[in-house]
């Protein structure tokens, strides 16, 4: 069903990023619509947040409550709807996102924040066990591995933060990566050396996990490379954190560019190939992604968009004649 309101503003995501740019698009007096799958999108599977600015620690959920509190303080000018956008068009004067409930929105710009999913294995017994063992969320599913022996397959910042989240549970908790050394930020290095000096953390490097096996659920892995004169290494648990691909396929549809990374470029002001089309957080080609750099981001798309819609020149009409 389409609806007939032509919004100045739809923003495609539901994290920060879209939070961030729902609340400063309320500011500039913006008709903006914000559609989202999962409100809060993937920071709420944080644990503790420590870096966002003005706020010491928190959780993940706190700091998305927070966001889209704000961003709904603006109610008279901001709508959020729990739905899913599955095809974006692009016509001669505006946009038009369709959802997965059979919804049809207009608007004079887009604000396109959907961010990542996470990147898979690609190993037999991965979808097999996945939800039976396999996970990808540590504070979702962690606290079923009490006293368990748990695999956190990765060596980056996010894989050791998922390793140490896991310790309050787990009875201990292997780190298994490819490369020689992992590489979390310093202050997460220095509390993995503390668990490794009380034994609830081993850090397994140059090795892959071939195969995932089990019954019910999993209960060893396969590995390349002998751990202890063997390639069956007993486990409860594996908690994939080896990266992200960017949720950029909406986008490619109507003409937007992405890098070889499938990541949409974009301009210090957010602003793709396309007028009147941002993007902004995890999903953009910007090297350093954080919540902070996300809600900036998403703040300087909305500002670009304000401007487009006020050009003089600019004409707005979802017409299809």
């Amino acid at each position: 069903m389409e609806n007939k309101e032509l919004y100045d503003l739809i923003i495609v995501g539901s994290g920060c990023s879209g939070y961030a740019g729902a609340m400063y698009a309320g500011r500039m007096k913006m008709r903006t619509l914000l559609i989202g799958k999962i409100m809060g999108g993937t920071i709420i599977t944080t644990d503790i947040v420590e870096n966002y600015p003005g706020f010491i620690r928190l959780t993940g959920q706190e700091l998305a409550d927070k966001l889209k509190e704000h961003a709904l303080d603006y109610k008279d000018m901001v709508t959020m709807v729990e739905d899913e956008a599955i095809r974006l068009e692009r016509k001669k004067g505006c946009f038009k996102v369709h959802t997965e409930s059979g919804e049809v929105y207009s608007a004079k710009t887009i604000l396109y924040a959907t961010g990542t999913k996470h990147r898979e294995l690609g190993i037999p017994g991965e979808h097999e066990y996945f939800a039976k063992g396999v996970h990808n969320c540590a504070l979702c599913d962690g606290s079923f591995y009490r006293n368990k022996n748990i695999a956190v397959v990765g060596g980056s910042d996010s894989a050791a933060k998922e390793a140490l989240l896991l310790t309050q549970w787990a009875k201990k908790v292997y780190i298994i990566y490819r490369g020689e050394e992992i590489h979390p930020e310093p202050v997460n290095m220095v509390k993995i050396e503390k668990k490794i000096s009380e034994d609830k953390i081993e850090i397994i490097n140059r090795t892959n996990i071939k195969e995932v096996k089990g019954d019910k659920f999993v209960r060893k892995v396969i590995l390349d490379k002998p751990y202890n004169g063997s390639l069956e290494m007993q486990i409860d648990g594996v908690f994939v954190a080896i990266g992200l691909i960017p949720l950029s396929q909406l986008a490619e549809d109507v003409g937007i560019e992405v890098n070889k990374r499938g990541e949409i470029i974009i301009n210090r002001n957010a602003e793709t190939n396309v007028p009147g089309f941002y993007a902004a957080g995890d999903v953009v080609d910007t090297r350093f992604k954080q919540a902070i750099t996300g809600v900036a981001e998403a703040v300087a798309a909305v500002y670009s968009a304000y401007m487009h819609i006020g050009d003089d020149n600019a004409s707005f009409s979802c017409s299809d004649e």
